[in-house]
């Protein structure tokens, strides 16, 4: 009974942690929805980048086609000196040389010839095409297209009506266009363009088609490609670690935070139900102790054994009130500079002869060591603890050895204490700072729990390993008063 209440409280407080954590994981939701989000994102910007360079590159590509065609129907028109009013535009379409004067006629074909052979030797060409007003082709790179009429094209159409270049491009040959006949085919992307030429009144009245396959062009966008991607799988990736980096720790500072509120309550609520308790058996187990003695006093010889174990008894409970008492009461006082060497000696001589009557051996070499940053009085109290549990783990005699290692930063100093006693079981060693888990006869499970809070409220660290029938070894590693208050270092035993 005297622990039922305790554990059903701490089990409480574990299942309430156990529940939310099952309702809601801030981590695997995160890593989860962030990897979706991230994801998305660096695959739109992705596709949009990638699609923002291809088209820049062919409108670029294109309008220099543009401006280059323009630039030499210009030139050839000023070369013939064709008469005013006539430009490469109307020069272009051959059934209508025979409305002009056979002297104008000729510097029609002569300029019209030389613009043809120009266009006939464009670099990276396909396929080039001359369409006139009524979508006829009147001359082309492939000859089997000359004189066929094109219907249906929108593109064509498109630059005849709003008399500005029309772009667009493809990764395939479309078998159901007439005018897509190649003398090569196309390896990678083709691109189409249409550039109208325009009357001395502006108006289109013939079309350049221009079938191109810009293999510069075409590598530029490819590597443009892989930097794109690469840069967006890499930025996506070191944002989504990076986030993920910081909701894991904000996630385990959450969960450790939610572990100590949680202990923090069990201990305020089971230092009121101690206090109460305290307060309720002390006057009791007094009185009870009181007559006891009184009886011992006056009873014969054969009754006195029952009462000296009525006393025994009144003294344990008595103990375990007290011990309660100490485990549950905030720890207090301010960090110091204390001498561990002292401290461990002043525990050693306390627990002389009850090592002497155990037959246990003490292995402790004292030797000049930095100052520990702790509290001299609750440094002891951790010595005590773990003494005495290594003597009560050596019924049958053994070794209590401890050794102190100050550790190569110069920020930490680790304390070992081993004994050779009947030692834990794996399921023991992992509940062992469990708040009233205990396998001694008659223990609280309080003292390993007193000795982790004292070491947390100092910034240490305790670690513990045991296997049955060979030992326990608890390492407390300190921070030295001479390494600064906020050591960041650790290495653990």
């Amino acid at each position: 009974m005297r622990t039922a209440f305790m554990r059903d409280m701490f089990l409480q407080g574990r299942y309430t942690t156990a529940t939310a954590d099952k309702q809601f994981n801030l981590l695997q939701w995160f890593s989860v929805v962030s990897l979706l989000i991230i994801g998305s994102v660096a695959l739109g910007l992705g596709i949009i980048s990638t699609r923002f360079v291809v088209k820049e590159s062919i409108e670029r590509d294109a309008m220099l086609s543009a401006q280059f065609i323009h630039a030499i129907a210009a030139a050839e028109v000023r070369h013939v000196e064709l008469p005013a009013l006539q430009s490469m535009g109307d020069v272009l379409d051959a059934r209508l040389d025979s409305q002009y004067p056979p002297d104008v006629a000729i510097l029609r074909d002569r300029a019209r010839v030389e613009f043809l052979d120009h266009i006939a030797h464009l670099p990276d060409a396909l396929l080039a095409n001359i369409y006139a007003l009524d979508h006829t082709i009147i001359w082309s790179t492939n000859p089997d297209l000359i004189g066929r009429h094109i219907a249906g094209n929108e593109h064509l159409a498109e630059a005849f009506h709003s008399k500005s270049q029309v772009i667009s491009s493809y990764h395939r040959i479309d078998d159901e266009r007439l005018e897509q006949k190649f003398l090569r085919a196309p390896e990678h992307l083709f691109i189409e363009n249409y550039i109208p030429l325009l009357d001395a009144a502006g108006k289109a009245v013939s079309v350049v088609e221009i079938y191109k396959e810009p293999k510069d062009l075409i590598a530029r966008i490819q590597r443009g490609y892989v930097l794109i991607w690469l840069a967006t799988a890499i930025g996506g990736g070191l944002i989504y670690v990076g986030l993920f980096w910081i909701v894991r720790r904000a996630s385990g500072q959450i969960a450790s935070q939610q572990k100590q509120l949680i202990a923090n309550e069990t201990f305020v609520a089971l230092g009121e139900m101690s206090s109460a308790v305290a307060h309720s058996l002390r006057n009791p187990l007094a009185a009870i102790r009181s007559s006891a003695e009184l009886a011992l006093e006056l009873s014969e010889p054969p009754t006195r054994g029952n009462i000296n174990d009525i006393i025994g008894q009144v003294d344990r409970m008595s103990k375990w009130v007290r011990d309660l008492l100490t485990s549950l009461r905030p720890i207090n006082g301010d960090s110091e500079a204390v001498n561990p060497v002292a401290v461990i000696n002043e525990t050693l001589h306390a627990f002389d002869q009850q090592c002497r009557n155990a037959n246990i051996q003490v292995d402790f070499t004292p030797s000049p060591v930095p100052p520990l940053f702790c509290h001299r009085m609750l440094l002891s109290q951790i010595f005590n603890s773990l003494c005495s549990n290594a003597i009560e783990a050596m019924p049958q005699g053994g070794s209590l050895s401890i050794r102190i290692e100050p550790d190569e930063s110069a920020r930490w100093m680790h304390i070992t204490v081993s004994d050779t006693g009947k030692g834990m079981s794996r399921q023991q060693e992992t509940m062992a700072f469990k708040p009233f888990y205990t396998t001694k006869q008659g223990g609280l499970g309080v003292g390993l729990v007193m000795v982790k809070r004292i070491m947390d409220r100092f910034g240490g660290r305790i670690s513990l390993r045991s296997r049955e029938q060979e030992g326990t070894q608890v390492c407390l590693s300190f921070r030295m008063a001479t390494g600064g208050e906020h050591g960041t270092q650790h290495t653990d035993c």
